[in-house]
């Protein structure tokens, strides 16, 4: 069977304290406008909020692009990206030494035992999430699409810390007051006083050497219904959606709208009803809309023209200084777990993953329906179909009196 690949995807490389990360993009339509200012922008926040350890002070995050960019604009080749590491000492085995003691919730055990070796330090240096800045500069190439040709607004945020809440609704009329509430924010939340919870939390369980997670959101705003497909399972925009964010490191849990909380309701209570605003004809949701948006923007794998709404859950960082009960893995002999250093908290920075994850995974699945050569091809694929799908009924069946077959 051969292994779907959509058209837009990327791949990256580099180890957490290696000379530097590089992202490749394939895929991307001649004529994009590359932002490095919005990519720099979002490093510049995955970087950020608090409880979020040393190693951000050591490095400034910037991207370089190296390949498939002329005059600021895509050239349709593969766009690859630098972001250099300043904390670079992977081969330094007095500051960068072998690892022995994994740590419990970490990738150190399994992957020891699967490399064949009693130090951990190759796995953690791969699944270390400085990895996700890498990932974070491609997915932004994404985004930059979808803002350009399609536009779609991407919004990501904290919804909570430990049990620290936010229950700000969020609302694409209301995005510029929401982005200036989450970027005020040291936690990237979107009201003050739950700020000054969550970043009371993170504070004590710093003073207790221990670590805390927490719930982040992200809507997609201004999608048309159809994006995706139901025909085949992995091609159903949900899942894709899903595992790209289960594959940020220390994620353990994803939904989609009510996500979980949908199996503690009725069907009558739980789907949302469909009905149509010709006054919205002219917009992405080709007037159809709805009083709930219970499913999350998202059916049978496609969208359905309502905002795609995404939570996932960051357990706690692996790492803590108090450590853990572990075992040396040269002796098999009880010893606390090994530290390296880490942050209190990454939810913050996590949200900003996530955001730019779920943007890329949304344009992955635009350009499969409406992609071109260039952005022009492609922005006149999509006009063209929301002209269609406007004028819909075609044409319907007719019996031989000439009556319309309901």
């Amino acid at each position: 069977m051969t292994h779907y690949a959509p058209r837009l995807r990327y791949q990256t490389a580099g180890e957490s304290h290696g000379p530097g990360l590089v992202a490749t993009v394939l895929g991307v339509p001649a004529g994009l406008t590359i932002d490095t200012e919005v990519i720099n922008r979002e490093l510049a926040r995955r970087q950020g909020g608090y409880g979020r350890g040393g190693r951000q002070k050591l490095e400034t995050d910037t991207v370089e692009i190296l390949t498939g960019v002329r005059m600021g604009k895509s050239i349709g080749s593969p766009i690859t990206m630098l972001i250099k590491n300043r904390d670079s000492r992977l081969d330094d085995l007095e500051r960068t030494p072998p690892v022995y003691r994994p740590r419990p919730g970490h990738a150190d055990l399994s992957g020891s035992i699967k490399w064949l070796t009693t130090d951990c330090r190759e796995t953690l240096e791969r699944a270390s999430a400085r990895e996700t800045a890498a990932r974070v500069a491609a997915s932004c190439i994404g985004r930059l699409l979808l803002k350009e040709v399609f536009e779609v607004d991407v919004f990501g945020f904290v919804r909570s810390i430990l049990d620290a809440h936010t229950d700000v609704s969020v609302s694409h009329d209301q995005l510029g007051a929401l982005i200036a509430a989450r970027d005020e924010s040291a936690t990237y939340t979107l009201d003050e006083a739950t700020t000054e919870q969550q970043c009371a939390i993170i504070r004590q369980t710093k003073i207790d050497k221990d670590t805390v997670g927490g719930d982040v959101e992200c809507h997609v705003f201004g999608c048309p219904p159809g994006i995706g497909s139901s025909m085949n399972w992995y091609e159903k925009l949900d899942a894709r959606i899903g595992g790209a964010v289960m594959g940020i490191q220390a994620f353990k849990s994803v939904g989609i709208g009510l996500g979980a909380e949908c199996s503690k309701r009725l069907g009558s209570q739980l789907h949302d009803p469909i009905a149509f605003d010709s006054s919205q004809a002219g917009t992405a949701s080709l007037g159809f809309t709805r009083s709930s948006n219970n499913a999350g923007g998202l059916e049978g794998g496609m969208t359905n023209g309502q905002p795609i709404v995404v939570t996932g859950t960051m357990k706690p960082i692996a790492t803590l200084l108090q450590g853990l009960p572990s075992i040396d893995l040269n002796t098999k002999q009880a010893e606390e777990s090994q530290y390296e250093r880490s942050d209190i908290c990454a939810v913050s920075a996590a949200s900003v993953v996530m955001e730019n994850v779920v943007a890329f995974e949304v344009a992955a699945a635009f350009l499969e329906k409406f992609g071109g050569d260039s952005v022009i091809e492609t922005r006149g694929n999509y006009d063209a179909f929301l002209d269609v799908a406007r004028t819909l009924p075609l044409d319907l069946p007719e019996d031989d009196s000439g009556t319309v077959i309901a």
